[in-house]
């Protein structure tokens, strides 16, 4: 199937620091086009790619899991270290989980991680039966598009393929386990109200990552997808800060909360 106009990946050459991004469930590149494209605009090599079974149609991804996309970040992430002396991993929601994935396989090869809104679980009492439930229901309402600002739009699905979801659901239990292996420099921005992703998915990885140098932001004016809502600036202020501090070797802030 083509990909959705806008849908497409992204990658631009630049620096000796490396940006990889990871968009989030059901989602595309196009949420996180304006992040990646402005710190490419700032010399950093960035890398935005798409994940297996979305930016077409939610068919696609009914027959993909996480094994697949994660898989296509790895290789990606594999590919900036072989051309930059440092990269940095980035994620937006289920984006957020496959970056800390990352940080926690790659170890020192990666040297810090930013996640806005991470996603740590399915919540609701349909993730326990999604194990029977998808064998019986194809898919549920899509969770795309939760962004307080305005005709501001975000490209995805309009259906959940619940195959997927339930690979999600596994996913995420695995990364939960394997926080503790995260021990880089951590720039965490959640949005104060947030209706696809509650804080206590934050909250539970600041408590279970070993990262000592860690930034929490607290973003008052956006929902789920900030990085095209009311507080994107923000985060792209806030992201070239942390990567220039850390990539430069330029101190360590300790575990803080920013409003």
């Amino acid at each position: 199937m083509p990909v959705l106009p806008g849908a497409e990946p992204y990658r631009r050459e630049g620096g000796e620091v490396g940006v990889l991004f990871c968009h989030g469930f059901t989602g595309s590149p196009q949420s996180l086009r304006p992040w990646a494209e402005h710190l490419a605009g700032h010399g950093l090599t960035v890398s935005l790619p798409l994940l297996p079974g979305h930016g077409t149609r939610w068919e696609d991804m009914a027959i993909t899991n996480w094994q697949d996309w994660y898989a296509e970040v790895d290789r990606e992430l594999r590919t900036l270290r072989d051309r930059c002396g440092r990269v940095f991993v980035a994620g937006l929601s289920m984006g957020g989980a496959l970056a800390l994935r990352l940080a926690a396989k790659h170890g020192e090869g990666v040297a810090g991680v930013l996640v806005v809104n991470p996603a740590n679980k399915v919540h609701g009492l349909s993730a326990y039966t999604l194990p029977v439930s998808r064998h019986f229901v194809r898919t549920a309402p899509g969770v795309i598009g939760d962004i307080a600002k305005e005709g501001a739009v975000e490209l995805g699905y309009s259906r959940v393929p619940l195959h997927a979801a339930h690979s999600l659901r596994t996913f995420f239990r695995l990364v939960d386990g394997e926080l503790p292996q995260v021990t880089q420099p951590l720039l965490l921005m959640r949005s104060r109200q947030d209706h696809t992703v509650p804080a206590v998915d934050s909250a539970r990885i600041l408590s279970r990552v070993s990262s000592t140098d860690v930034t929490e932001i607290v973003l008052e004016q956006s929902y789920h997808v900030a990085t095209l809502d009311h507080d994107a600036d923000r985060i792209l202020e806030e992201s070239l800060g942390f990567i220039d501090r850390v990539a430069t070797g330029a101190g360590k802030e300790g575990t803080t909360a920013r409003g």
